[in-house]
């Protein structure tokens, strides 16, 4: 366990790590305390979405409504969701986005943070960049996830490392800095140490090999050339 004193001399952090978790306590001059925790959501190739139900709505099971919601998001407006845009035509897409085996990402969550009036800070742990998303339209409140490179997680501030998880707070409010510290600090101190940990994926770089044919491809580029060209989608991470 290791303390640090903010700049500020107001808050006070402790980092704990384990095998499995992290976590990050901080305390108050005024005797209030959290930790900020990860919040495993499956892997059901429906993480982003219920990610996001998660730190929005407590609720692990809205893949099915958000992939609605983005489906009439884009269908709603073909000039600003076009198939450059896309990467394929506006209904194919919001074909493509209603089917339960397909991943979100960057429109995705786009679309989720103007949905519910929030920014939305993603998390890459290998790199430990932010992605918000949202930010320029001035909301006044920021949720968070973190992303391994295949998968989301939503992240929470607990009132102690084993509270229950009706207490998680997973609504901020942004200052007039653009900030939600302490919190943001917290959270990217626990990205780094996952980073440290080298828990994440390297997409560019990961070995797989296919389901189908049995044939090993380097990255996903690679594999997304690959199921093109035989419509195999099934592939296994290899070492």
């Amino acid at each position: 366990m290791s303390h640090v004193r903010s700049a500020h001399d107001k808050w006070y952090l402790q980092f704990y790590s384990s095998d499995d978790c992290f976590f990050l306590m901080v305390s108050s001059s005024a005797g209030m305390e959290g930790v900020v925790v990860r919040r495993v959501i499956p892997s059901d190739n429906s993480c982003l979405f219920n990610a996001v139900g998660y730190v929005m709505e407590h609720n692990r099971n809205k893949a099915s409504e958000l992939r609605q919601v983005i489906a009439a998001a884009v269908a709603s407006d073909p000039a600003k969701y076009s198939e450059v845009f896309l990467g394929k035509p506006n209904e194919a897409y919001c074909a493509w986005i209603l089917d339960p085996e397909k991943w979100g990402g960057a429109i995705e969550l786009s679309i989720l943070s103007e949905y519910y009036g929030r920014e939305i800070a993603a998390y890459d742990i290998q790199t430990t960049r932010c992605d918000l998303y949202g930010q320029e339209k001035n909301y006044t409140e920021r949720a968070m996830l973190i992303y391994d490179g295949l998968h989301y997680d939503a992240l929470a501030m607990s009132p102690f490392e084993a509270a229950p998880e009706e207490f998680d707070q997973t609504i901020f409010p942004v200052d007039h800095k653009r900030s939600i510290d302490p919190v943001e600090g917290l959270a990217l101190n626990l990205v780094k140490e996952a980073q440290r940990k080298r828990s994440y994926t390297d997409t560019a770089n990961f070995t797989l090999r296919c389901g189908v044919c049995q044939i090993g491809v380097i990255g996903q580029k690679e594999a997304v050339e690959h199921a093109q060209a035989t419509g195999h989608v099934n592939f296994q991470e290899y070492k």
